[in-house]
């Protein structure tokens, strides 16, 4: 188990540095200052570290997060069909035409003109995500 491995003077909690070591080794990357300062802001003073039950928590919650960032890569990947990083109108007047074929075009046109944040004709990516993390919020 990572915690354990990381964990290597068995203080039962693991340090800055080794939580630092935990995030490397479960998801490829160096966590930055914030990351790492936010874990560390929630243990118990007692400690000098982050104890199993926290660690679990954080890490569950990062792969959750990790899975619907996939998720929403994924369907923005469906919905541009040229592979260009962008989303049109007529993008998405195809995908819902597949998706609600039902639906007026000029809400179809609505829709694309909300999550076209900066109205420059097209849907990035951080758009399409910001329009999908919004619509969780108010569900």
């Amino acid at each position: 188990m990572v915690f354990k491995a990381c964990d290597e003077d068995h203080k039962g909690y693991l340090s800055r540095e080794d939580f630092k070591t935990a995030v490397v080794m479960l998801f490829g990357y160096k966590p930055s200052k914030i990351e790492v300062d936010s874990v560390m802001s929630s243990i118990n003073p007692n400690t000098s570290g982050i104890l199993l039950e926290g660690f679990l928590n954080t890490v569950r919650k990062k792969k959750e997060a990790q899975r619907y960032q996939n998720e929403v890569r994924h369907i923005f990947t469906a919905f541009d069909t040229y592979y260009r990083g962008f989303l049109t109108l007529e993008d998405f007047k195809k995908a819902f035409r597949q998706v609600a074929p039902k639906l007026p075009e000029r809400t179809v046109l609505e829709v694309f003109r909300e999550v076209d944040r900066d109205s420059d004709g097209h849907v990035s990516f951080r758009d399409f995500e910001y329009a999908l993390n919004y619509g969780q919020k108010e569900a």
